[in-house]
């Protein structure tokens, strides 16, 4: 494991594209039970297990690109249409004894395991987010959408799985100074961001270029501001509904999905829904 922070990014890219990404152990184990039974599983089935996984998400579309979805007509954007491009048996074969991020972590401070398995549920709760307000709002695609929150984070990630004990400075500083941005606490450990990081990184691994933008924080179409403040929802209600900044997020949630505050809080679960609106009814009057 990496104890200390490399030169520069292009170093950071270099360890990330000569190193086997970990996975989650319980998509390792789903994915050897598909494997004894692959004559009866397809793309759809795949795909579900895939999307719940930042880090096999990443080695999906890493996949397709390496084996030349670039010349197609259209970027692969989907999970469901990676799995078809690259075939139910070559896609077993080329996943087989994958490691997986519980193992590699085995004998580091548990608190790096722990770290990295918040940052996941993290992502998965922004993916779901994005996800149930893709739906809303008609998008056309909403796996994208998905995806692109799923993604968001994905060198915060890396540097967990590589560098635990930076990521575990990272954290430290935060806890040490709460008033801290996270940017700069990542700058103090690493020298750059993990935006910095991420941005090569793509660039470099080639993911599809709607992807990119989605996961930009450009925020200057409705898809980009649906990744965004999804990523900002699973951030800032990590630890609980009493960040200070959750107010302002359900404001921007509002205006994305034409609803009150208050209507949001609702949807999300923070506030009860009024009775007739869980019961699915009109109140009976007295």
């Amino acid at each position: 494991m990496l104890d200390h922070p490399l030169q520069d990014i292009d170093a950071w890219i270099l360890l990330f594209s000569n190193n086997s990404l970990p996975v989650l152990r319980a998509t390792k184990r789903r994915l050897d039970e598909m494997r004894q039974r692959q004559d009866d599983v397809d793309a759809r089935e795949l795909s579900l297990l895939v999307i719940h996984d930042p880090l096999m998400t990443a080695r999906v579309f890493a996949l397709t690109q390496a084996i030349g979805s670039r010349s197609l007509q259209r970027d692969i954007t989907t999970v469901a249409s990676a799995v078809m491009m690259i075939g139910i048996e070559p896609f077993f074969k080329h996943f087989d004894d994958l490691p997986t991020i519980e193992a590699m972590l085995k004998g580091e401070d548990r608190h790096a395991l722990l770290g990295i398995l918040q940052i996941i549920r993290r992502a998965q709760r922004a993916a779901d987010y994005a996800q149930e307000w893709a739906i809303w709002r008609n998008d056309v695609n909403m796996e994208e959408v998905r995806n692109a929150a799923l993604l968001h984070d994905l060198a915060e990630l890396l540097v967990w799985s590589f560098a635990p004990s930076l990521g575990l400075e990272i954290h430290a500083q935060q806890l040490a100074h709460p008033g801290m941005r996270s940017s700069d606490a990542q700058s103090n450990t690493l020298g750059f961001t993990f935006q910095d990081i991420q941005e090569a990184l793509i660039k470099t691994w080639h993911l599809p270029e709607l992807l990119q933008n989605l996961i930009s924080d450009d925020n200057s179409n409705i898809r980009e501001r649906n990744v965004s403040l999804a990523v900002r929802l699973a951030r800032h209600s990590a630890h609980g509904w009493d960040n200070p900044a959750l107010p302002d997020d359900y404001i921007e949630i509002g205006k994305l999905l034409n609803l009150s505050p208050e209507a949001v809080r609702q949807r999300l679960g923070v506030d009860p829904m009024p009775a007739r609106e869980a019961d699915g009814a009109e109140v009976n009057q007295a």
